[in-house]
């Protein structure tokens, strides 16, 4: 029976897998890697990010948004809801191979209301 997500170290795990997922992924890998110099700090960020998020501490501090926009804006305006999707899909994947239970379940939906968040950010910045 598998755990559910308890510490950070559970939280890094889950990262980290789920990027070795999304960097080797033919149809959003190239987003990753053509915009992320550093993975080890990427982790320690995202890391954070997700702490904060599903235990409710204050370690994160970036602004989503901002990344995202301009990694769009990097890719000539092309990513679309289809590649959150594939996002989403490998996210979900990865939780569910390592973790079950309530923070795990909290970790898919609010992957599912963050994605389509960035999204909705990404296509208002572009009618701007």
């Amino acid at each position: 029976m598998k755990q559910d997500i308890k510490t950070r170290e559970d939280v890094y795990l889950m990262v980290s897998e789920f990027y070795k997922k999304v960097r080797v992924n033919e149809e959003i890998g190239f987003f990753f890697n053509n915009s992320i110099n550093d993975w080890d700090h990427h982790f320690e960020k995202l890391t954070d990010f997700w702490e904060s998020n599903l235990f409710f501490k204050g370690s994160y501090m970036g602004n989503p948004v901002k990344a995202h926009n301009k990694v769009d804006e990097q890719n000539q305006n092309a990513i679309s809801e289809y590649h959150f999707g594939i996002w989403l899909n490998l996210w979900f994947e990865t939780i569910d191979s390592l973790f079950e239970g309530e923070l795990a379940q909290r970790a898919k939906n609010n992957a599912r209301k963050m994605s389509t968040h960035l999204f909705l950010k990404i296509y208002q910045n572009r009618l701007r």
